[in-house]
C-alpha cells in the first residue's frame, strides 16, 4: 500500500473549520491522505458544521472535538492552521514537517447568511487546490 500523507487541521475549538477540513480531506482524497484535526481549546462538534457537510454528502462519522494533546507526539507530515490564533499556538509540535497557515472566518461569530455553507466552500477550494499540488510530488 501506499504511502499517505498524514495531515493534522488546527483551530482553537475544534468544532467548526477543522473539522469540515478533516471532513472535506478525506471526501477529497482518502487514497493519498491521513486526515485528522484537533484545537488549542477544544469544545464540541458544531452541529451546523456537520449539517453543511452533511448537504454536501461528506459523511461526519467520528468526527468530533479533540485537543492537541491527543496528537502530540504523532508524525504529521502537513499540519494545516485555519485561524491565525490556532497558528501562533501550533509552532509548538515537534513531530510536524510542514506548516501551512490558512485564515477563515469563523462561521460561529459571523453574521454573514449561510456562514457554514460558505466556509465550507471556501475550505473545499482551499483543499482541493492542497491535493492538487501536493500529488504532484
Amino acid at each position: 500500500m501506499a504511502y499517505k500523507s498524514r495531515v493534522l487541521f488546527v483551530c482553537v475549538a475544534n468544532s467548526a473549520r477543522s473539522q469540515l477540513a478533516e471532513a472535506l480531506l478525506r471526501h477529497t482524497d482518502s487514497e493519498h491522505f491521513e486526515a485528522f484535526s484537533a484545537g488549542t481549546a477544544p469544545t464540541q462538534v458544531d452541529l451546523r458544521a456537520l449539517a453543511a457537510l452533511e448537504q454536501l454528502g461528506v459523511a461526519t462519522v467520528g468526527l468530533h472535538s479533540k485537543s492537541l494533546e491527543e496528537v502530540e507526539g504523532q508524525p504529521f507530515d502537513f499540519v494545516i492552521t485555519l485561524c491565525d490564533k490556532s497558528s501562533l499556538e501550533c509552532l509548538a509540535l515537534p513531530d510536524a514537517g510542514e506548516y501551512i497557515a490558512w485564515n477563515f472566518e469563523d462561521p460561529a461569530t459571523s453574521d454573514q447568511p449561510d456562514a457554514y455553507r460558505h466556509t465550507l466552500h471556501e475550505i473545499h477550494e482551499r483543499i482541493k487546490m492542497f491535493v492538487l499540488v501536493k500529488n504532484k510530488r
